[in-house]
């Protein structure tokens, strides 16, 4: 794969309270090709942005608190360069060991999902009421749209035209569920592929109102 196929992805990290682990987060999307990194600071406490920027990601700050908002403001003024956007954690709970895959399938899909129901590492890393809270979501879906989804994750692929089709309107938690119900009705062309829990870690419960899948519908019907 050509690095200038690469220059194409912008990756959206939104971040609350992760100094600890957001250099990591970099390092990892670097090792995967993608130089093109935007950090959303979600209203931190702690040196998350100035981590961010030592480790050269370019930094916005998103003051109201929101999973959806932060990633909204990732979306504002983007390169006219950009045809991808990727939108992972700061937390290091995704695995960006498996960009190989998700990049590999651009030329078959729009959007491409982490299915972490898919891998033992990534089912264990579930609590009950997030197990729950995805499963009654996606049946939703099903029931409701016809499309049968694994999960609602936060590691997501999907091109910038098709995005702006679908013009999110959630600024909350709903963010996820929103894209996927959308993305049904817009037609898109919509693949999840296995990830893990990298290092064993947790999802990410730091931005407010977030179950790291979904607590519960939201906005569906």
């Amino acid at each position: 794969m050509s690095v200038s196929s690469l220059s194409s992805i912008l990756a959206i990290v939104p971040v609350r309270n992760e100094e600890a682990t957001i250099a990591t987060v970099i390092t990892a999307l670097r090792a995967a090709g993608i130089e093109q990194i935007r950090v959303v600071d979600n209203g931190s406490r702690d040196r998350s942005a100035a981590v961010a920027r030592e480790a050269g990601a370019e930094v916005l700050s998103e003051e109201i608190a929101g999973y959806g908002r932060a990633c909204w403001r990732g979306l504002q003024q983007l390169p006219p360069q950009i045809h991808w956007l990727l939108f992972c954690d700061g937390d290091g709970s995704d695995d960006l060991s498996a960009l190989p895959q998700f990049l590999a399938r651009r030329d078959r899909c729009d959007l491409i999902l982490g299915d972490r129901q898919a891998t033992a590492a990534g089912r264990a890393a579930l609590t009950l009421t997030q197990r729950f809270g995805n499963r009654l979501a996606t049946t939703l879906i099903w029931l409701g749209w016809g499309y049968r989804y694994r999960d609602l994750g936060p590691l997501r692929l999907i091109r910038r035209g098709e995005l702006g089709k679908i013009a999110m309107k959630d600024r909350g938690f709903g963010w996820t569920v929103e894209m996927q119900v959308r993305a049904i009705e817009c037609g898109l062309r919509i693949c999840e592929l296995p990830v893990a829990i990298a290092r064993g870690r947790g999802v990410n419960l730091k931005f407010p109102g977030r179950c790291g899948a979904v607590c519960g519908p939201g906005r569906l019907f």
